[in-house]
């Protein structure tokens, strides 16, 4: 161990897929249980790592963005057309 980080650790992977990750590595990296864990595909191998936290809503120019992807079931169109009918209520009443 250098630094208090494992080099050249062996994880089984078991019959369903899974790996276990060492306690001293979840502990130290902060992982509990439910955590995200990013697997990225390398020329050598798999990397693993805690996923990046990014707040869904940024502002850009004064304006609020969202940054996940949309959900495709939802009827975005009727949404739209409900937001601005209320907007417009809300406008004509003032």
């Amino acid at each position: 161990m250098v630094g208090g980080i494992i080099h050249g650790m062996l994880i089984k992977i078991d019959k369903a897929g899974r790996i276990v990750v060492p306690k001293r590595m979840r502990d130290r990296h902060g992982l509990r249980p439910s955590a995200a864990v990013e697997a990225i595909e390398q020329a050598d191998g798999v990397l693993l790592r805690v996923a990046e936290q990014r707040p869904s809503m940024i502002k850009v120019d004064g304006l609020w963005v969202h940054q996940g992807a949309a959900d495709s079931s939802v009827n975005w169109d009727l949404i739209l057309e409900e937001v601005r009918a209320e907007r417009d209520e809300f406008v004509s009443e003032g």
